[in-house]
């Protein structure tokens, strides 16, 4: 087999377009590690084009996303990553893990009663799914909105921007969106906190007044509503690994290493995108200015451990996975997503042992985004 076709291939998507699609994990990182080359401007560009109905409604409610963090490569991201990563800092996320295990122990607790009960319990919607909203709310100064409503936001912007589309739906979502981006923009104009300092650098520093908006949409989007679904793919893939399982409640396999091993194995993110910049190659196959590069986090990370199809908490290699991406756009949260992943792992293990799987979770099609929706077990 032809080991560079393999590695990058240019697959044409639903609408025609063709991309690069790049799965090597040495390829995969030197695409991340070169933003001059391989910018990250495309990030956050819809897959389905917008018919003019739907930028009508976002247009609207006055829905502008200005470079910021993910699709930013210009001169402006150092300095908003840095008053992004100083409200997410280590240490200020490892202060709430006391907090949230006692909130996880609790809901934990109630979901055990209704298991020994007979009644079915869904681990999406009764524990994960708000977690690490509740989580942002005491990092982040954020809106004053119903979790409901800001999951029903932040999985809409997720379907409007990477899944594939008909018009009507597109409409619709845009709506949802649009609606919430108008709070956001209201929000930022008066927020404290990390809202506040970016809304000070951005006057200071010239830059789309919506720049704190920006920061705004991208943590609800991809920060929280990541996590959520990397905790429930997880739990739903532990249930299917008993070994592991006992091993934890025996103390012989870390928390942590299970979390690593889940991130290689089920990221909440399967691809990301970056453009060409210029005419280039990547092991020799030609790259043309402007072209579309998908990587594809998910089959780089899972190449790289000793025993790759296994799950293996602290197998060699686990660690090197990509589920945060690398270079100067590595997820600013990967210290807050791995904390509130050990605390969920920790407490809710003994809750998975001797299940059965009612409804396993099911993810649309979406571009970066498995977005599950449901996952329900009982106790025979």
């Amino acid at each position: 087999m032809d080991r560079r076709a393999e590695a990058t291939v240019e697959v044409v998507d639903h609408v025609g377009v063709p991309h690069v699609v790049v799965t090597r994990h040495r390829l995969v990182k030197r695409v991340l590690a070169d933003p001059e080359t391989f910018r990250p401007d495309n990030a956050l560009d819809a897959i389905s084009p917008m018919p003019v109905s739907a930028l009508r409604v976002l247009t609207s409610y006055g829905f502008r996303l200005p470079a910021t963090l993910a699709n930013n490569g210009g001169a402006s991201h150092p300095a908003i990553r840095e008053i992004t990563a100083r409200a997410l800092h280590p240490d200020r996320v490892e202060a709430l893990r006391p907090w949230l295990t006692g909130l996880v122990r609790r809901r934990v607790a109630a979901l055990s009663a209704r298991l020994h009960a007979g009644e079915p319990v869904d681990l999406y919607a009764d524990l994960a799914a708000d977690l690490p909203l509740l989580v942002l709310a005491r990092l982040v100064e954020l809106p004053d909105a119903d979790a409901v409503v800001v999951k029903e936001f932040s999985r809409a912007a997720l379907e409007l921007f990477w899944a594939p589309l008909a018009a009507d739906r597109q409409q619709a979502l845009a709506g949802t969106v649009g609606r919430f981006h108008a709070v956001l923009r209201d929000f930022a104009a008066t927020a404290g906190g990390m809202v506040g300092e970016l809304r000070a650098h951005t006057a200071a520093a010239g830059l789309p007044k919506d720049t704190p908006v920006g920061a705004l949409f991208f943590l609800l989007v991809a920060g929280q509503e990541t996590t959520s679904q990397f905790l429930t793919l997880l739990l739903h893939r532990l249930t299917g690994e008993p070994a592991v399982l006992a091993g934890l409640a025996r103390g012989t396999v870390a928390v942590d290493d299970v979390v690593e091993e889940g991130l290689r194995l089920v990221p909440p993110i399967p691809t990301w995108r970056r453009v060409a910049a210029r005419d280039t190659e990547l092991d020799g196959f030609p790259v043309r200015a402007g072209s579309s590069i998908v990587l594809w986090l998910a089959r780089a990370g899972a190449e790289v451990a000793e025993h790759p199809a296994d799950f293996v908490p602290g197998q060699r290699g686990s660690r090197r996975h990509l589920a945060f991406g690398a270079g100067s756009h590595r997820c600013v949260g990967a210290s807050l997503s791995r904390m509130e992943s050990a605390v969920v792992v920790a407490e809710t293990a003994p809750l998975l042992r001797d299940v059965e799987i009612v409804r396993a979770p099911w993810c649309p099609d979406n571009l970066s985004f498995r977005m599950p929706d449901t996952f329900t077990i009982h106790r025979p």
